[in-house]
Parts: C-alpha cells; structure tokens; sequence
C-alpha cells in the first residue's frame, strides 16, 4: 500500500470534521487512513489550529537539533577532560600536532609543545609532522 503524506492543514481538517459530528468509520475510509492514523493524530494534534501545529513541529525539529548539537559538545569535552588528564613525557624544543578521534574520523587539530613522536601514529598527517621524520 502507498504511503500518502498529509500536510498540516489537512490533518486539522479531518480532526475537524470528527469533531463536527462526522462517523469516524466514514472518515477514514473517505480520507483513506487506518482508524489507528486516526487516533494517533488525535492524540497528537486534539484541539490545535494549523499554525499551533506547524509551530509544534518548527519546535520539534529545533529541539532535536539542539540535542544533536548539546551531545558533540558534551562528546568533544569528554574527549578533551581525557587528554588532559593524561600524563605525557615531556620533549624539549619539539612541537607535533594532536587530533581528538570522534566517530572514527580526525575533528580537531591543536598544535601542542609537549606530546612525544610515540604518543600518536598518525604525526604524517599533522602540519608538525616534517619535524619528526
């Protein structure tokens, strides 16, 4: 069965003829929804306007990308609390670059005076990797 996308508009409609009185048996099979659909977007949207849902969903998207946003943020502070908290052997007059890991790819460079060649693998890829080679 195709899938059928209904706008905002729509739906408040159809919740509005309910609400008017029409059988809710006949409203389905005229709109061509499950009485499952139905239910949930009473559920969902019971007694909004058009504009409360569309702001209601604006909202939702923008919270869910603010909690994407919080989590990297949280992420990159776990990762930086740990690399601080490590004891690295000190190099005189050497500077090499570092690279936190996140999800399996290089996100961050820093440019950092004390961390020895044999902490990290990857120097051929850092900007202070002539240095060492």
């Amino acid at each position: 069965m195709k899938k059928k996308r209904f706008s905002i508009e729509q739906i408040v409609a159809v919740l509005k003829q309910a609400e008017l009185g029409m059988p809710v048996a006949d409203l389905i099979r005229q709109v061509g929804i499950s009485e499952q659909t139905f239910y949930r977007w009473k559920k969902q949207y019971a007694g909004m306007q058009s504009d409360q849902v569309r702001e209601l969903k604006q909202l939702q998207e923008e919270n869910g990308r603010l909690k994407k946003l919080v989590a990297d943020l949280s992420l990159d502070r776990a990762i930086l609390q740990d690399v601080a908290s490590k004891k690295w052997p000190m190099v005189t007059g050497a500077s090499t670059c570092f690279s936190s890991v996140k999800a399996g790819s290089w996100v961050k460079t820093r440019c950092i005076g004390f961390i020895a060649k044999s902490s990290y693998s990857f120097a051929q890829s850092c900007p202070g990797a002539a240095r060492w080679s």
